[in-house]
């Protein structure tokens, strides 16, 4: 199976896919490492990417996807995967695949950027992915996770898993197929 934990810039993709990763004892990677340097500068200079950009980005994506498939491997990726299209491309063909969507508040995002030192992407840039953010629809392979104002990365992990695995409950572990995991 493949996690794909996805959202816009803050919403914690990164940090919720990693802990996710760590408690299924899942292989874990940040989309943001897949794009190529270009990409990384025009973000750095405040310069929203466009569909040209992010296609070849999405691919390499998809390809770390197909050899983990392959592999009969688990993971969990993170990407934000705003628009449908880009879902589309990330789940068609990957039965095993399934889109988590981390929804949250715009203001607590734009808070959660201004105080990030360090990453490419400015806080300026929030508005352009909000513009281009397509909410995954019921008919997607996919399900979405709101946080609550109280909620610590943790207990998304848990909302999550209890999703993904409602039988096991989110406070004993999931399935992890070649990947068991532990409590």
């Amino acid at each position: 199976m493949i996690l794909i934990v996805a959202g816009v810039s803050g919403s914690g993709k990164s940090t919720i896919g990693a802990m996710l990763a760590d408690r299924l004892h899942w292989r874990f990677a940040d989309g943001d490492d897949f794009h190529p340097a270009a990409n990384i500068a025009k973000m750095r200079l405040g310069i929203p990417l466009t569909d040209r950009d992010r296609w070849p980005w999405l691919r390499a994506i998809g390809a770390w996807m197909d050899e983990r498939i392959g592999q009969g491997e688990s993971a969990v990726i993170a990407c934000s995967a705003l628009k449908r299209s880009y879902r589309n491309m990330l789940l068609t063909g990957r039965p095993d695949a399934l889109l988590v969507f981390l929804a949250e508040d715009r203001e607590v995002l734009a808070q959660r950027l201004a105080a990030r030192h360090g990453h490419f992407f400015p806080e300026v840039l929030l508005a352009t992915q909000f513009d281009a953010l397509e909410p995954p629809q019921p008919d997607e392979r996919a399900i979405t996770v709101a946080e609550g104002p109280d909620d610590r990365p943790g207990d998304i992990v848990a909302k999550i898993i209890g999703l993904v695995w409602p039988d096991h409950g989110a406070g004993l572990g999931a399935p992890g197929g070649d990947h068991e995991a532990e409590t």
